[in-house]
Order: C-alpha cells, then sequence, then structure tokens
C-alpha cells in the first residue's frame, strides 16, 4: 500500500507538469493509453481469460469512477498547488470508512461519523469557500475524492474475487477507449523529453493501480485507509522541488486536521473498540 501511495503522487507530480505543458486531454490519454499497452502486453497470453469478469457491471462502474476522479484532479493540480489538491483529495479514506458501512457492511458509530465531519472541516479550511483563494479548482479534489472511494470500495469487493488484472484491464481499456476518440482534437507535437515523461506517467500509473488493487484484496478497506496519508509529505515534497510551491498555513492547519482525523478513525476502529462495540 505504501508503494502504491509512492507511486501515486509520483504520477501526479508528472501529471501536473505534463497538464501544463501539453494539456489536460493529452495528459489523460496518456496515463490511460499507457497502462492499456502495458498490460495488454503482459497478459496477452490469457487475454481471453483475464477479460472475462464475473461482475462486467461492478467493473464498467469502477472504470467510470476512477477515471472521472483522474481527470477532475488532474484539472485541479494544473490551477492549484499539488499538496493542496492532495490534502483535500486524503477525505478520500474516511469517505471509504463511510461507504464500507453503506456498502460493504462493516460497522460505524458516532466516534467514526465525529471523524468524518472532522475532516470534512478540514478540507473546507482549505478550500476556504468565501475568500479570495477560493475557487472552482479547489472543489475539484473534494468531487475527486468520492469518485475515488467509490472507485476503491468496488475494487475491494471485487479485488479478492477476480484477478487484480482482470481489474486493471477494464480501467485501463476504458479509459484509453474513450479518450482515443478525444484526443486527436486536443493533440500537438511533443519532444523526445516529453515523451519520456509521458512513458513515464504510463508506467506509474499501471504499476500504482496493481499495487493498489492487490492491498485492497488482501486487507480490509477500512484499514489500509490511513496508509494513503503518507502521500501528503511526499505531495508536498515534490511540489517544492519541481514547482516551487508551498503550502500556506491554512493549507497545512486544514491538511494535519484532515490527516489527524483519518488516523482517529483508524485508531478506533484497530485498537480501541471494545469486542461486539460499534463506535
Amino acid at each position: 500500500m505504501l508503494a502504491a501511495v509512492f507511486l501515486f503522487t509520483v504520477m501526479d507530480a508528472l501529471a501536473k507538469r505534463l497538464t501544463l505543458e501539453i494539456g489536460l486531454i493529452p495528459t489523460l490519454w496518456t496515463r490511460y493509453a499507457g497502462q492499456a499497452i502495458l498490460v495488454l502486453l503482459i497478459v496477452s497470453p490469457r487475454l481471453f481469460q483475464v477479460a472475462k469478469s464475473r461482475y462486467p457491471k461492478l467493473q464498467l462502474l469502477r472504470s467510470v469512477v476512477l477515471m472521472t476522479a483522474t481527470c477532475l484532479f488532474f484539472l485541479s493540480i494544473s490551477k492549484i498547488g499539488l499538496a493542496e489538491a492532495t490534502a483535500i483529495m486524503d477525505v478520500n479514506p474516511v469517505l471509504i470508512t463511510l461507504g464500507a458501512f453503506l456498502f460493504l457492511g462493516e460497522k460505524i458509530g458516532p466516534r467514526r461519523i465525529i471523524g468524518i465531519l472532522v475532516s470534512l472541516v478540514g478540507a473546507l479550511i482549505i478550500i476556504r469557500p468565501g475568500t479570495e483563494v477560493f475557487t472552482i479548482y479547489a472543489v475539484l479534489p473534494l468531487v475527486a475524492a468520492v469518485c475515488y472511494s467509490t472507485y476503491n470500495l468496488t475494487t475491494r469487493y471485487v479485488g479478492d474475487r477476480e484477478s487484480p488484472w482482470t481489474s486493471l484491464l477494464y480501467s485501463a481499456l476504458f479509459g484509453a477507449i474513450v479518450l482515443s476518440c478525444i484526443v486527436p482534437f486536443y493533440w500537438q507535437p511533443v519532444s523526445l523529453s516529453t515523451a519520456f515523461l509521458m512513458a513515464l506517467l504510463g508506467v506509474c500509473g499501471m504499476t500504482s493501480q496493481l499495487m493498489l488493487i492487490r492491498a485492497l484484496a488482501l486487507g480490509e478497506a477500512s484499514l489500509l485507509a490511513p496508509f494513503a496519508y503518507v502521500g501528503l509529505i511526499y505531495a508536498t515534497l515534490w511540489g517544492f522541488l519541481f514547482f516551487d510551491e508551498f503550502p500556506d498555513q491554512w493549507s497545512i492547519l486544514g491538511g494535519i486536521i484532515i490527516a489527524l482525523s483519518g488516523f482517529y478513525v483508524w485508531y478506533r476502529d484497530t485498537f480501541a473498540k471494545p469486542q461486539g462495540q460499534t463506535q
């Protein structure tokens, strides 16, 4: 899970760079087309076996919400800081906890609900509606977090019932096919260095997704969720090193609140819940 989070932040940093250079649609296409090519090369000897799914509708839902989350997040990081967008996106783990209760039958209680609400307060501190720093681009990571938590929960459901390569194949092909129909209208010539970054983005996208799928298949969604907060550290580092960005005090405060509320929910789930009691 930690390796997946690291690669996700590398992918986000690459996406921010490429979005500024070649635009949103070509960057999205690179992310999905690169993953699709790599997955097809790897599974080609058993393609028909991998392509068979017991849950085609869920696989389609996974693919739609993942592409939506990716699109919204990539758009946001082209306009706001990488650390700020990642911090807002980090409400995702507590949304997973809520979704695990609603859809996977995992228990939830008042303390966990408080943790979810506090996490949303942290997101509002970063977004700061009504102030001069508030823009629609600051809201996009929050919407992306809802989509991404849906993706995680559906991945959790199908992950221990089907091969992770089946899930990778569906999500990669869906995004690649849809975006391939759109990208010709936005394409522009690229340099060799940009082409290298595009290839690296595709590799990071596939590898991080595979690691996440395996992690969710092996562990309970709400227990794995807190590890995602490590990504905030990486995102801050990449923003500082490559984009001369550093979050202001309000963004840092909001990020800390989001992380602490998530860790609190995780602690209550893992260590502090008496046997047979919902908290």
